[in-house]
């Protein structure tokens, strides 16, 4: 029911005057590639958009840290690609720490500078525990292909890999 700057305002409302709102949003707007796209509504746009709006909306406050809960899960493979090279760019230009949660280990690896595997059974009230922490020292910026044929990609995706393997019991 609102439009895409709307919608990356509303936390915003009530908490300054319109002409800094208008800043912030039409910084957020551009930072997720979304500009001209301002005044469609969201129900007018595909997920990977809707996704970036999401995206924005978080980005307007200037957070210190971006908690993000498997936000590319429910997306086809082009646009979540598209989007985790939108976060890596934004990333580069942005201070904020950015906590991303995934199942998805090439996700992980390709977006991180450092990865945790948590390990527990949460069925039998264990609450889980870290059982593996990873820095990842790969190169920037990234590429979707290149980075992920590198040796060192492929080495540490066979680390995390036997980490989730082992922790699985």
């Amino acid at each position: 029911w609102r439009t895409v700057a709307k919608n990356v305002a509303l936390p915003l409302e009530g908490r300054m005057r319109r002409s800094e709102i208008r800043e912030r949003v039409d910084r957020a707007i551009d930072s997720v590639q979304l500009r001209g796209r301002e005044n469609d509504y969201l129900n007018s746009l595909s997920g990977g958009m809707q996704q970036r709006v999401q995206i924005a909306r978080a980005l307007a406050v200037n957070p210190a840290v971006l908690l993000m809960d498997e936000p590319f899960g429910a997306l086809d493979a082009l646009t979540k690609a598209s989007l985790q090279d939108v976060l890596l760019d934004l990333h580069s230009h942005n201070d904020a720490t950015i906590i991303f949660i995934t199942h998805d280990l090439d996700e992980a690896i390709y977006l991180s500078d450092r990865t945790f595997v948590i390990s527990g059974d949460v069925s039998a009230g264990d609450p889980g525990h870290l059982s593996l922490e990873l820095d990842v020292e790969l190169p920037r910026p990234r590429h979707q292909v290149r980075t992920r044929e590198s040796p060192d990609y492929l080495f540490l995706r066979h680390t995390l890999g036997d980490a989730i393997d082992l922790a699985r019991g």
